[in-house]
């Protein structure tokens, strides 16, 4: 595959190509033959002693249909690459014959059309004789030029080919108005196909031997497919998560009830990752006879406020199933873990109680208040009370407690209090235990006058 610098190097080697050509046309035009490769509108029409010129302006770059998709996906669910994808282009081009004399023009776009189809297909020994011109220095060429041997251009696996392109004369005059030059006679040619692809190591997974499962060591084959007469899935399967009391969201210290289907076997242990932790946290559980529930309870000590942030979590079971010897994991499932606001001093874990001051210049209402578990600082914390919404102040650590500013515009009195941390609110609803939904009365706080 090409590199990067295969689209310069093609205007290279078709410039190159036109130059070497172009050599029979002097005699006929009666003066050398100038050829460019450059936008039209930096060529200076006013300097009457300019040569014949013929310019080739690369003016649009288009993906190639055939090999667009081609080698994807380039990366996995994970982000890790899997295949270097080629980068396939199509590049349009515009030949344009400049002269003063009369057929000039003519005559010098007829050898330029002649040449390139004669060779509609740039072979590589083309390529690399014009991006390395040997016996000659290729230090003495510009910089630019001494780049473009890097390429690779003629060892990429497609074969460049140049085919004329029909340009209407809409088409036409609007890409001279657009390069803002004055229009001179024209002809279009596309290049197709070129092929960039990355440098960076892939994957290329082994050649599959079987399709999965135990093998027989009698045969060293696979069982093959076995039919199960049952909509359910035939592997170990999480359904979901219920927090107690008919809640959306599980506390600390709270028993959380999974259920599933054929989640009996050994060594079952439940896996929990939430986005902020590098590592998965696990807890042993015990799945009941049936193989389609288990509970476990979520830790509530210093350690777990400290290290078991709020928010949502990925929940998955780990196993070896019955009958099998390989241990496997299971689909995860949402875990939503709702932050407690402290709204009384906890000397057991060292919280103080919530503060709520109304003054300053100008006047503001300051709420500073902890939380069970801490807030991390990466996350967006936000205590609504009452009605009125506010976002934590930054701090400095997140043992620190929350403090939130509100206009002092907040009405004073007893108001009903809740936390939002990662979009998940502390419990304030009551829905357990009681004929209808009701507010918690402990979630209050008296905001001064």
């Amino acid at each position: 595959m090409s590199s990067a610098l295969a689209i310069g190097a093609v205007s290279a080697v078709l410039r190159n190509l036109l130059d070497n050509g172009l050599v029979e046309a002097g005699p006929a035009l009666g003066s050398t033959v100038t050829v460019s490769a450059v936008a039209p509108d930096t060529i200076d029409l006013g300097d009457a002693e300019a040569p014949p010129r013929l310019n080739l302006f690369l003016h649009q770059v288009t993906p190639n249909p055939g090999w667009r998709n081609a080698g994807l996906p380039s990366r996995g669910a994970s982000g890790e690459r899997l295949t270097n994808a080629p980068l396939a282009l199509d590049l349009h081009y515009v030949l344009t014959a400049y002269a003063r004399q009369d057929f000039q023009a003519e005559v010098l776009l007829g050898y330029a059309m002649h040449l390139l189809h004669e060779r509609p297909v740039l072979d590589r020994a083309a390529i690399r004789r014009a991006l390395d011109p040997s016996p000659l220095d290729v230090s003495m060429l510009p910089p630019v030029f001494q780049a473009l041997a890097a390429s690779d251009l003629a060892d990429q696996v497609e074969a460049i080919k140049v085919t004329p392109a029909t340009m209407s004369t809409e088409e036409m005059s609007r890409l001279w108005s657009a390069v803002q030059s004055h229009y001179r006679l024209s002809v279009g040619y596309m290049v197709s196909v070129v092929l960039i692809e990355g440098r960076q190591p892939g994957r290329s997974p082994l050649p599959v031997l079987s399709r999965g499962g135990p093998i027989d060591p009698a045969t060293g084959r696979d069982p093959g497919v076995h039919v199960r007469p049952s909509l359910s899935p035939p592997l170990p399967t999480l359904f979901e998560a219920e927090p107690p009391a008919q809640q959306p969201a599980a506390r600390l210290g709270e028993l959380v009830t999974v259920t599933g289907v054929h989640l009996a076997g050994t060594g079952a242990r439940v896996r929990l990752l939430h986005r902020l932790l590098s590592a998965a946290l696990e807890f042993p559980v015990s799945p009941d006879a049936g193989g389609t529930s288990f509970s476990f309870t979520l830790p509530n000590d210093a350690a777990a406020q400290a290290n078991l942030p709020a928010g949502l979590w990925r929940l998955s079971l780990v196993l070896t199933p019955s009958g099998e010897t390989e241990e496997r994991e299971t689909n995860a499932i949402g875990l939503q873990l709702a932050p407690a606001l402290v709204l009384a001093a906890d000397a057991s874990l060292g919280l103080p109680a919530p503060t709520i001051t109304r003054g300053g210049a100008p006047p503001k209402v300051t709420v500073r208040i902890a939380a069970r578990p801490q807030v991390r600082l990466a996350q967006d914390a936000r205590l609504i009370v009452g009605t009125q919404e506010a976002a934590a102040r930054p701090r400095g650590a997140a043992s620190d407690p929350l403090e939130f500013e509100y206009p002092n515009t907040l009405p004073d009195g007893v108001q009903r209090v809740r936390l939002r941390v990662d979009g998940i609110d502390s419990v304030l609803v009551l829905r357990s235990g009681v004929t209808a939904p009701s507010f918690d009365p402990s979630q209050i706080v008296t905001v001064p006058a």
